[in-house]
């Protein structure tokens, strides 16, 4: 009875921990073109220029959820998903670890969306007015000019 009531504690500790303190996981794609330019989006919903991206579900794997991801927002076909850094970020009450990609061997067929409004392909070295200050740290980190910093 002792091992049933102790598992049934630890499961009670681990629901009041991820209510305490939730995690969500996500992962971003920086997909690269043949002139080494990077894709950007633009979302309805918020501002600036940013990495697309989105959530990785339960139990699916972060390099597959990129992918699946940018083929939902851009229209991405092929392509393979290299881990480039593993990131956190205070998203609210939740905090927001992010997994990134450099994506290669992909294709683009964007058309706009209730989510993503506009794309664009940019020189990582100088990015367009608008970006986020997130991804102007990611684009200075993918591109050499700036160390990876654990922080999104």
């Amino acid at each position: 009875m002792a091992g049933l009531a102790g598992r049934i504690a630890w499961r009670f500790f681990i629901l009041a921990k991820a209510l305490l303190h939730p995690v969500a996981f996500g992962a971003a794609g920086a997909v690269f073109d043949a002139q080494g330019r990077v894709l950007l989006v633009r979302h309805r919903y918020m501002r600036g220029w940013q990495l697309p991206g989105g959530g990785v579900e339960r139990g699916e794997a972060p390099d597959k959820a990129v992918l699946r991801e940018l083929a939902e927002e851009v229209g991405l076909t092929g392509g393979q998903a290299v881990f480039f850094g593993l990131y956190t970020a205070r998203a609210g009450y939740v905090s927001n670890v992010i997994a990134l990609y450099r994506v290669r061997g992909a294709a683009i067929a964007f058309k706009p969306s209730l989510e993503i409004g506009a794309v664009l392909f940019a020189d990582p070295l100088a990015p367009p007015p608008g970006c986020t200050p997130a991804t102007l740290r990611r684009l200075a980190e993918l591109s050499g000019a700036a160390a990876p910093t654990p922080f999104w």
